[in-house]
């Protein structure tokens, strides 16, 4: 009589731990229970469990129990021929760009051409350095290409940083980009730095 009643307590725990780890979605294997050390008077007086008691106020996360598989990543993406086919569409919003022939995407700005602007700027900012090192800038500094210093009489050029470049000016790098603003300086010395950027 009572192997009889450890067998069906045995058989009715693992039930319990077969239900807890399917709620609670745990793949390992459940620890041993030691069945000889229970009280049998006590066994049945003792409240139903509930997840509530098992959770208190967690939630449990919906989550995936196993990867999606190259086959089915594929059928998303492109469909399946039996059932639907979701055909690649070409793209129609390329562009060739009028000054250098690459293709490139409209809106965007030809990374050929764009290119070159990085390079001249860098070559620009790599001569003012070599030529004003780690001097505070505190007047006006004048990047010139070869035969422009000329242009101007050397009245114009009084109080302002000279940077000579020994290039001639590329076709598409207009003067009027170097210009400064219309705007007229600030009168204030103050520094704010909230609207420095």
């Amino acid at each position: 009589m009572a192997s009889r009643f450890f067998i069906s307590l045995n058989a009715a725990l693992y039930r319990l731990e077969q239900t807890v780890a399917l709620v609670l979605g745990r793949r390992y294997p459940p620890e041993a229970y030691c069945v000889a050390s229970l009280d049998i008077g006590n066994v049945n007086k003792q409240p139903p469990w509930s997840i509530k008691d098992i959770l208190g106020d967690g939630f449990l996360w919906a989550v995936p129990k196993s990867r999606r598989s190259i086959e089915k990543r594929l059928k998303r993406k492109f469909g399946n021929p039996e059932y639907v086919d979701k055909l690649l569409k070409p793209k129609t919003t390329l562009r060739t760009c009028n000054v250098c022939g690459d293709d490139h995407e409209v809106g965007v700005l030809c990374p050929s051409c764009y290119k070159r602007v990085i390079d001249e700027t860098k070559a620009m900012q790599d001569k003012i350095q070599e030529e004003l090192k780690l001097s505070p800038v505190e007047n006006e500094v004048v990047v010139l290409y070869d035969g422009e210093k000329d242009e101007k009489p050397s009245e114009f050029w009084e109080g302002k940083r000279i940077v000579e470049m020994k290039k001639s000016r590329p076709s598409w790098f207009s003067k009027n980009l170097t210009q400064q603003t219309t705007q007229q300086p600030a009168t204030t010395s103050d520094v704010k730095p909230s609207e420095l950027g």
